[in-house]
């Protein structure tokens, strides 16, 4: 096994996801027709060969705790290491008002400590990546880095970099500065909020960090400390969505339907695994008509479908007609039905002969259990 333990760090902004975030963690939101979006971290993680995760969860973690179960879809039910799912910072000390995720970090510096592993990534679960974390790894002990912060080269004409921290590097990669993005496009080295470093290290900078009030671990204790330590990038060629919107969130999903993204994203360093569920294979009709779209186990598809996402269990009536859009979880489309530019939360039920219409690039969402 390797030397290095995950740290998933669940202290993600998710109101910008609107109606998709209401009663769920950024983290569980459905994503790629049958999966949540902590799975590709997670596998990422296990693909890797890391045996000790540690998940440190904020709010609304109901669904999350229902999906990861006892990690062992990630082959992570050990005896020894494995999966811990570990309780935000408010359950220790109920009384106090908890400000950001160090305090998170803080209340379970136990785990951290004890663990044996000499090395930790902490990373989020708003990149939906597929990445090797050895090869990591080796880069930074190569360069001898305190920390190594992960970076791709993001178009931010056509991609949503708002909110996200640009780097600004010297020779051979040395990070000199990090900001937050100005209103400007082109290519930036954007951070994807994924870090490497010795686990000693990581536990001084949460004690400095709470000796001196502070409470954000990206702008605290590691922008703070630019200067002060060794900070590598490292970049990141493949792809990386970074899901921070409801419209990022659309795009990046409409992106799987390119197959060149589809196989990278789910075959290139590993598999991408998730809560397991038999189903029986979909089902097409006689002159079903179905065009570069995603259809999950247990579909039932009678109508015409293009461009689209179907999630497990969804079933589309006969006359309906479903384009550009994203149908989560037994999602019911009725005879005659037409959506364009619609994301469906789970167990929707659009009745027969509607016709929903959102934007290209601001898509109608429809809340959970909703029947129209």
């Amino acid at each position: 096994m390797i030397d290095l333990m995950g740290i998933i760090n669940l202290n993600e902004a998710e109101e910008h996801v609107g109606e998709l975030s209401r009663s769920r963690s950024l983290a569980s939101i459905p994503f790629a027709g049958r999966y949540r979006l902590i799975d590709f971290v997670l596998s990422n993680m296990v693909n890797s060969e890391i045996s000790n995760v540690g998940i440190f969860i904020q709010h609304k973690y109901r669904s999350l705790v229902d999906h990861l179960r006892s990690g062992k879809d990630w082959d992570l039910a050990r005896k020894r290491d494995g999966l811990f799912v570990l309780p935000p910072a408010y359950t220790r000390t109920p009384m106090q008002v908890h400000r950001g995720d160090v305090e998170n970090l803080y209340s379970n510096l136990d785990y951290i400590y004890q663990s044996r592993q000499k090395y930790v990534i902490i990373a989020g679960a708003n990149i939906v990546s597929n990445m090797d974390y050895r090869v990591i790894l080796e880069y930074h002990k190569n360069t001898e880095a305190d920390i190594t912060v992960l970076y791709t080269k993001a178009n931010c004409g056509t991609h949503d970099c708002v909110r996200s921290n640009i780097l600004g590097l010297g020779p051979e990669g040395r990070v000199l500065t990090i900001s937050e993005f100005k209103d400007t496009g082109g290519y930036q080295n954007m951070s994807i909020d994924m870090f490497i470093m010795k686990k000693d290290l990581l536990i001084e900078l949460i004690n400095q960090c709470i000796a001196r009030g502070d409470y954000d671990f990206v702008k605290h204790c590691i922008i703070k400390n630019v200067k002060k330590l060794k900070v590598y990038g490292y970049h990141h060629p493949g792809y990386a969505a970074r899901i921070s919107s409801l419209q990022s969130y659309f795009q990046h999903s409409m992106e799987l339907l390119n197959p060149h993204i589809w196989k990278e994203l789910f075959f290139k360093s590993g598999l991408i695994y998730t809560k397991v569920k038999d189903e029986a294979p979909a089902k097409y009709i006689h002159e079903t008509e179905v065009t570069n779209s995603l259809i999950a186990s247990g579909c039932y598809v009678e109508g015409k479908v293009e461009n689209s996402i179907l999630f497990r269990g969804v079933k589309v009536h006969k006359g309906a007609y479903i384009k550009n859009s994203v149908i989560m979880q037994k999602g019911n489309i009725g005879p005659g039905v037409i959506l364009e530019n619609v994301i469906c939360d789970k167990d929707v039920h659009i009745t027969a002969n509607k016709q929903l219409k959102g934007e290209y690039s601001y898509p109608l969402v429809i809340k959970k259990g909703r029947v129209i």
